[in-house]
């Protein structure tokens, strides 16, 4: 008995240390291709369907958080409408007149900057808070997200984020307060704090499993694809959200593949001179990972 005890041990350490071996190669090729590229780059990786597979690399270095800081605003939107403070089904007034947290002068939003035209034909009429915040995630709008921003409040979104354990994401305004930009005022994150959200999201446990069940049907809808999900087949189910600014492009998703395993992945970047050329490298990273969690 102790012999077949010591001989399963055995296969057990022999599988894990193969495994560590498979994950260092995975993060040694990765690395090399953050290298190759000009700018910076960070990553988050852990898979949900086995708890011991993760992978960080400069994974507290902090960036713009650009669009990626939509999360956390639409987590916070649902935190609420769980409590019944609000009711997703209740309607805002679509407007283009907003705050800035520098001084109080107001600005408004081009719309050339933004993906959903459509709410801008619709200002002045009221939309429900629930398509408002799908438009905010899905086609990335910048005009959805100021109006659902002063709604869910910013001291509330940090708190949320705090109590899931994301300790650096700073979420301080909305997009385009150029004041507030220029001063230094700018929403920013980790790709482990992205991670945290992402893998809160997964296990159901972000607001609750019904709200985050809603929310992850909500990113599955993402109409920005160009990232994480560019290579990968289109069996695997991706609710991801993306963020983009000059020199930076982000991703942040969780995929569930045919065969039931499924993994969190973030990717960030600053300091990009060739968009094209790091947005091509992050994307064939993001394969990467997904042939290593495939080959599990």
């Amino acid at each position: 008995m102790r012999n077949f005890l010591t001989f399963v041990l055995f296969i057990f350490t022999s599988i894990v240390a193969v495994s560590q071996n498979s994950l260092s190669k995975l993060e040694a090729t990765i690395q090399d291709s953050f290298e190759a590229e000009q700018g910076d780059f960070a990553l988050a990786f852990t898979m949900i369907s086995e708890g011991n597979k993760e992978l960080f690399i400069n994974a507290d270095e902090r960036f713009h958080a650009a669009s990626t800081m939509k999360t956390p605003v639409m987590i916070e939107i649902f935190k609420q409408a769980t409590k019944k403070t609000l009711s997703l089904d209740d309607s805002l007034e679509i407007k283009n007149r907003f705050v800035s947290i520098e001084d109080g002068s107001e600005f408004s939003l081009e719309l050339s900057r933004d993906d959903a035209e459509h709410l801008y034909e619709q200002i002045g009429k009221k939309r429900s808070i629930r398509d408002l915040v799908t438009d905010m995630v899905i086609y990335s709008s910048n005009l959805a997200t100021n109006i659902v921003i002063e709604l869910a409040g910013t001291e509330n979104i940090n708190n949320t984020m705090r109590e899931l354990g994301a300790d650096n994401i700073q979420v301080l305004r909305g997009v385009e307060d150029m004041k507030a930009y220029n001063a230094g005022k700018s929403n920013t994150t980790t790709a482990r704090d992205l991670q945290i959200i992402f893998e809160a999201l997964a296990k159901r446990n972000a607001v609750s499993p019904e709200a985050d069940k809603q929310m992850l049907e909500i990113l599955r809808q993402q109409k920005h694809t160009d990232l994480i999900p560019a290579l990968l087949p289109e069996n695997i189910k991706i609710a991801n959200k993306t963020g983009w600014i000059d020199g930076v492009h982000h991703d942040s998703a969780f995929l569930e593949l045919p065969d039931g395993k499924s993994y969190v992945l973030v990717l960030l970047s600053k300091n990009m001179e060739d968009m094209e050329a790091g947005t091509k490298m992050l994307a064939q990273v993001s394969k990467m990972v997904y042939d290593f969690v495939k080959a599990q």
